[in-house]
């Protein structure tokens, strides 16, 4: 019988880490920060691998870092309420979900000059991901609970296929298979993205609100980041969990760096979780990270093994109304900035 995931973390809890210390401890820290301008909010981050830019989802835009210079160098603009930005270098394009639109901006990923707008078939697209084996974008769409398939090669609608869920974070394999976390349902699905369908939908014991997710294609292992502080590592062929470790708090993101073998989980609380994957695929924390309150979403330079988070200072939030029983907190005018972690190991 397969162990559920609170019993394989309290089996972990007693593991030295005497494996992750003979390998090199990492000891990832802030090095750099930088001002980005706006006083609005911000959802996901890409890196361009190999180009050194940084595309930032900034309010109603997409700011575009030079990440070697730490300079904004240009942006995607008109797009309101963005939540992520997908990259497909082998057509030179770009991909922005617009969420207030219901629609995805296409720009040139030379020029950053815009291209068009395509309207997607669910409400409130959020997370995004191009898929390079079959050259399709994918749009999650939260409140249509639903995902757009979209062909990249000539910008059309090709399909959509019902979660029944509030689609969070994806990877592709590259090799035929998407995966999602579903938020509202502590699962996982599995899409086929040449079909336009979900070949089976998996459940996480013991992971509450999945959000991030990471790939270790190598190795066929999946990495969602749960709600109730948790990194869960699940087997991406059939679903079965592996193991799981302790993050922090306010988690939104995850990542994998091959180079490395190190996963990262962004938690709100200010800690970035620094995790190594054992060839058992039971995960030991190695690192946590200090970063700043605020810093949930982030980025990965796999070259470089540099992490990027974006975070701002806060007021107090407002009293609470009837119309806004959870008012959120005023970001502090000139303090949205970017955040540049590496390790000294």
């Amino acid at each position: 019988m397969q162990a559920s995931l609170p019993r394989l973390l309290a089996l972990l809890c007693l593991m030295p880490l005497a494996a992750a210390q003979a390998a090199g401890t990492p000891h990832y820290r802030i090095t750099q920060q930088m001002r980005l301008p706006g006083d609005e909010g911000w959802d996901y981050l890409v890196y361009e691998q190999g180009a050194h830019r940084l595309f930032v989802s900034h309010g109603s835009r997409v700011l575009v870092v030079d990440a070697d210079k730490l300079a904004v160098v240009g942006e995607i603009p008109d797009t309101p309420g963005v939540h992520g930005i997908a990259l497909a270098p082998d057509l030179k394009r770009g991909y922005v979900s617009a969420g207030r639109s219901n629609s995805v901006v296409v720009f040139d990923l030379e020029t950053l000059a815009r291209l068009r707008e395509i309207k997607v078939t669910g409400d409130n697209p959020d997370a995004i991901l191009y898929d390079p084996a079959t050259q399709r974008v994918f749009t999650f769409n939260g409140r249509g609970r639903n995902v757009t398939a979209i062909d990249a090669k000539t910008d059309e609608v090709v399909g959509t296929v019902a979660v029944d869920a509030k689609p969070e974070f994806a990877a592709t394999d590259g090799k035929g298979r998407v995966y999602v976390n579903l938020e509202d349902k502590n699962s996982l699905a599995v899409l086929d993205p040449r079909k336009v369908a979900v070949l089976s939908t998996w459940p996480l014991a013991g992971c509450e609100e999945p959000s991030g997710l990471a790939l270790d294609a190598a190795h066929g292992r999946l990495m969602p980041v749960c709600g109730n502080k948790v990194m869960a590592v699940v087997d991406a062929a059939s679903g079965k969990m592996l193991g799981g470790a302790p993050i922090g708090a306010g988690v939104d993101a995850a990542d994998f760096d091959p180079g490395t073998g190190l996963a990262f989980a962004s938690c709100g609380e200010g800690v970035l979780t620094v995790l190594r994957i054992d060839s058992a695929g039971r995960p030991e924390v190695v690192q946590s990270a200090t970063t700043q309150r605020g810093a949930r979403t982030m980025a990965l330079d796999r070259d470089r093994h540099r992490v990027y988070l974006v975070t701002a200072d806060f007021s107090p939030p407002p009293p609470a109304t009837p119309d806004q029983p959870h008012p959120r907190p005023a970001i502090v005018p000139g303090s949205v900035r970017l955040l540049v972690l590496e390790s000294a190991s």
